[in-house]
């Protein structure tokens, strides 16, 4: 690998970069809403406090950009949880190493009973979502499960512990789409005090990932911090500043952003900081207006009324009916939660409420079509 983002990283300081997100003015926000090709400068004026005053016209903004590039649709996906096994200690995650709570990796008989559920909701379009376990749930486990869901669904995607390149070159050649890694915070000082032991407590091996999965030719990158364990704008502009890298980087790649804020969890308490629905919808449209290419997604994590609400404003995936349990589909298995989450509607449900908002709920992944 010849480079990667680590050298980015290191000439950016956390303090300094916070400082001059919240030292933006209205004319700075002014500047850049009217700005013809928007820059990192730009996106820090949109998510500083100044823009607070401009939502709505942000807001406009961003539903006439989101409209001309992707239409007026919302593509469909589910998580299916594999295992709560982890080798990992968060102080954030239910499936954090120390919680006593009982462990579970699926087997494919298991997987195919909670296939013919998620199939029966309408889905073609699935995320797996593991524990970091490379004893339980590595490299191996993923090759034996992967023709499973290749043979179910047209989009796979992961949400998994960061592999080595040639490891998601072999899962590539096995069906795998897009590879979502959140690097939780970029505050590296900050980081050590979520992340106790592990791998993940490694913080340049996670942020070095998306260059693996670039060098690899993965078809989609999926980036996010978790909002509510530092600063959101300073995360969110090394979010910004790591995806911008990264389309120069590896410019055939597609790429996503999230916005998991912080649930309930078993061992977890309370977030370091918290972000509001109204700051939440300025980040959507900050990104928006800032890239029109990436995709935007938002999970159950936020509340029915919200995400009836964010439709319109720059999102463009969104989860429904979610499990955050290993067997929470067919199994019906209640006490293994990853979090909590909010929106606890059925798929069917959503996808009607999205229809009735004039858009089209997209059950196959658009970009496959074209590959």
């Amino acid at each position: 690998m010849m480079g990667s983002f680590k050298d980015i990283f290191y000439q950016y300081n956390w303090e300094e970069v916070k400082n001059s997100i919240y030292a933006k003015t209205e004319r700075d926000v002014v500047s850049a809403l009217n700005s013809d090709k928007k820059n990192l400068e730009d996106f820090k004026a949109l998510i500083s406090p100044a823009a607070l005053p401009y939502l709505e016209q942000m807001a406009i903004l961003s539903n006439q950009i989101t409209k001309k590039r992707f239409g007026k649709t919302i593509q469909m996906y589910i998580p299916v949880y594999l295992s709560n096994e982890c080798q990992n200690i968060c102080t954030y995650c239910g499936f954090s190493m120390n919680n006593k709570i009982g462990r579970v990796t699926l087997t494919e008989a298991q997987i195919l009973k909670e296939i013919e559920v998620i199939k029966s909701f309408g889905y073609d379009h699935i995320l797996l979502v593991t524990g970091e376990s490379q004893k339980n749930v590595g490299i191996d486990y993923f090759k034996e499960v992967m023709p499973v869901f290749r043979s179910n669904f047209s989009h796979i995607s992961m949400e998994v512990q960061p592999l080595k390149e040639e490891e998601y070159r072999e899962l590539i050649l096995l069906g795998l789409n897009t590879v979502l890694v959140y690097q939780e915070t970029y505050n590296q000082n900050e980081y050590k005090n979520y992340h106790l032991k592990g791998k993940k407590s490694n913080f340049f091996y996670r942020l070095e990932t998306p260059d693996r999965l670039g060098s690899s030719g993965v078809h989609k990158i999926g980036l996010g911090i978790l909002i509510g364990l530092d600063d959101w704008r300073t995360d969110s502009f090394f979010t910004a500043l790591h995806l911008t890298y990264l389309e120069k980087a590896y410019w055939q790649t597609k790429y996503s952003i999230s916005f998991p804020r912080l649930r309930p969890a078993e061992g977890f308490s309370k977030s370091k900081v918290e972000m509001n629905e109204k700051e939440l919808v300025q980040l959507i449209c900050a990104y928006r207006i800032f890239n029109e290419e990436i995709e935007l997604s938002l999970s159950t994590r936020e509340s029915q009324n919200f995400r009836n609400n964010i439709v319109k404003l720059g999102i463009t995936a969104m989860s429904a009916g979610s499990k955050t349990n290993p067997g929470g589909y067919a199994l019906e298995e209640d006490s293994l939660e990853q979090f909590e989450i909010s929106d606890e509607r059925t798929a069917p449900e959503v996808a009607s409420m999205i229809r009735e908002l004039g858009y089209e709920p997209v059950w196959k992944d658009w970009d496959k079509n074209y590959i």
